[in-house]
């Protein structure tokens, strides 16, 4: 959404005669800190119950994906998150005044995305597609709406699934799995992912260390120890992201 913000295609959209906004799965509350605290230029709407969402997937407009896998960012993130019916994937849907779909996309959860975690269209690209389907030709009595756009400009890749995961454990100093996502009085996502970096170098360091110096048996069983209270939690890792396939 911050993208949307920066590039300055709202600014077009509105010089066009359109508006923007920003639907999220979180309640309102969360919805208007996160608007003020990323200083988005457009309004921020909570639809905790899908009802935005699902008023969209009714029509036939777009159909998110949901994730009612929740625990993990409820146990990591604790009171400040709240998704009574799960969170719904990221999905781009552009209309005109006559209710015509000028673009639409939809996000896919998989490792390679880190669960939908990452990988947005572009807003050039969404912008650039919009103005495409309002410069079609008018002879015909309606036109077609634009269909899902399935091979976009993406904003970023997702990292490798093995290191998304051991910079959860990271952020959990370690001890459990801690997630990057948004929370109000909270460091930015940005900051604590590098910060969650620096701590796996270490971490990594510190155990060739001990392995260098300490007796290797006495290492060996710390290590073997540690792994087996981490793997719970790299299960639920495995089990809260999405990692699904589904035909266009």
């Amino acid at each position: 959404m911050r993208s949307y913000g920066k590039s300055g295609v709202v600014e077009e959209i509105r010089a066009a005669g359109g508006e923007v906004y920003a639907v999220t799965s979180e309640p309102q509350r969360l919805a208007s800190k996160a608007q003020k605290h990323w200083e988005l230029p457009f309004e921020s709407v909570g639809d905790p119950h899908h009802e935005i969402s699902g008023a969209c997937r009714d029509r036939g407009l777009l159909d998110l994906i949901v994730n009612p896998d929740v625990d993990l960012l409820i146990k990591t993130e604790g009171s400040t998150l709240s998704h009574p019916k799960g969170y719904y994937q990221p999905g781009v849907l552009a209309m005109d005044s006559n209710g015509r779909v000028l673009y639409r996309w939809r996000g896919i959860p998989t490792r390679k995305n880190i669960g939908g975690a990452v990988a947005r269209p572009t807003p050039e690209h969404v912008f650039k597609n919009i103005s495409g389907a309002l410069a079609e030709p008018t002879t015909a009595n309606e036109r077609a709406d634009a269909a899902l756009d399935t091979d976009p400009e993406l904003d970023q890749r997702g990292a490798p699934w093995l290191l998304f995961v051991s910079l959860l454990i990271a952020n959990g100093w370690f001890l459990k799995a801690q997630t990057f996502g948004y929370a109000p009085g909270r460091a930015s996502t940005e900051v604590r992912a590098r910060n969650a970096a620096i701590r796996l170098l270490l971490f990594l360091v510190a155990w060739g260390a001990a392995f260098a110096t300490l007796p290797t048996l006495l290492v060996g069983v710390a290590l073997a120890a540690w792994g087996a209270w981490i793997t719970p939690q790299v299960r639920m890792i495995h089990q809260q992201f999405q990692n699904v396939s589904v035909e266009s």
